[in-house]
């Protein structure tokens, strides 16, 4: 089975790749490498993947011809509250760049297309909310995911399923440190302390970059009537987290004295999620929970594995890449 993954030198896509590559798949990745191919270099080298630089919005199309698969994981994949990148790059990456990808993957008659969206999208509920809830997108990261969920779905003649992804954590070969787990095991490992954004008592669910892309396999190899047209929440109910709850299994998991500082203007964005379609329909649970990500990141800091580089931190780089002109609008995305 041949897999195009785009934005496969990323967190998760550099995880993935090795994933399906180990599952005896053949992996394409369609990445620009604007944050450094540092989390595929060495499959790269050994000659066990194909790497297309081109822009996610205005590729050359006959890329997907052979494919029987598309993971569509490329985005700008971070909220942007400080409005520090011009929010059309938001809507040809997040929006109109998938919906160009799935149909261009149905015309050339790709089988199957699996699109990354983000619980982000239920932005604030006060009760649990499951794939059948209403969105509540907050900001514009989670208004252009919503936006290309809706499209996706309408296009015809290929299998397409939509995953809502609990924010991720944990170790990868493409580090990032802007997420909530990963930003509080850097801070702490640098400062001795967690900051918690304020007020703290806002619920986030979470969930590990490995079972991430283990979901991902699941809907690859799962029967086509199961995922056609799904919408499926990615994360396990028991890691629904209040934020200041995160920061104290950490330092529990690292035996370390809590220390806390609040910080920043109150966050708007607070929902606890029901995971219980994936379990059901795809049996799929998690096998890892904060516990190991702060471990295992941690240790990765310590022994000079990982370090917080300009571009662990999305919209940080976005910014440098936006303002040095390395990355330009298109005026629209051409299908």
């Amino acid at each position: 089975m041949k897999v195009l993954v785009t934005g496969g030198a990323g967190y998760i896509g550099s995880i993935l790749v090795r994933e399906l590559l180990d599952k005896g798949y053949d992996a394409t990745i369609l990445d620009l490498t604007l944050f450094s191919d540092a989390g595929v270099k060495e499959l790269i080298m050994e000659g066990r993947v194909n790497v297309v630089k081109a822009d996610v919005r205005s590729y050359d199309s006959s890329i997907l011809r052979g494919h029987d698969v598309v993971v569509d994981l490329a985005a700008i994949s971070q909220p942007d509250p400080k409005k520090v990148i011009n929010e059309q790059f938001f809507y040809e990456i997040n929006y109109l760049a998938p919906v160009r990808t799935v149909k261009l993957a149905s015309k050339y008659g790709v089988e199957r297309y699996v699109f990354t969206s983000s619980c982000s999208v239920y932005g604030y509920q006060d009760v649990v909310v499951n794939e059948n809830s209403t969105p509540n997108p907050l900001e514009l990261y989670a208004k252009t995911k919503y936006m290309a969920e809706r499209d996706i779905l309408s296009t015809k003649g290929i299998t397409r399923t939509i995953l809502r992804l609990a924010t991720v954590y944990g170790l990868s070969p493409k580090m990032r440190f802007d997420l909530v787990v990963n930003a509080m095991v850097l801070t702490l490992f640098k400062e001795g302390k967690i900051r918690v954004g304020r007020p703290g008592t806002q619920r986030r669910p979470v969930i590990h970059v490995r079972d991430v892309t283990n979901a991902i396999v699941s809907v690859i190899e799962a029967p086509y009537d199961l995922v056609d047209s799904e919408i499926f929440n990615v994360g396990s109910n028991n890691q629904n987290y209040r934020v200041l709850d995160l920061a104290y299994e950490i330092f529990k998991a690292l035996n370390i004295e809590p220390n806390i500082e609040l910080y920043g203007d109150p966050d708007t964005r607070s929902y606890v999620v029901d995971f219980t379609k994936i379990s059901k329909v795809l049996k799929f649970s998690c096998k890892y929970g904060v516990v190991d990500g702060a471990r295992e990141v941690y240790e990765a800091l310590k022994e000079g594995i990982v370090s917080d580089v300009p571009w662990t931190k999305v919209i940080d780089w976005w910014k440098k890449l936006q303002d040095d002109g390395i990355i330009k609008l298109l005026g629209g995305v051409e299908i």
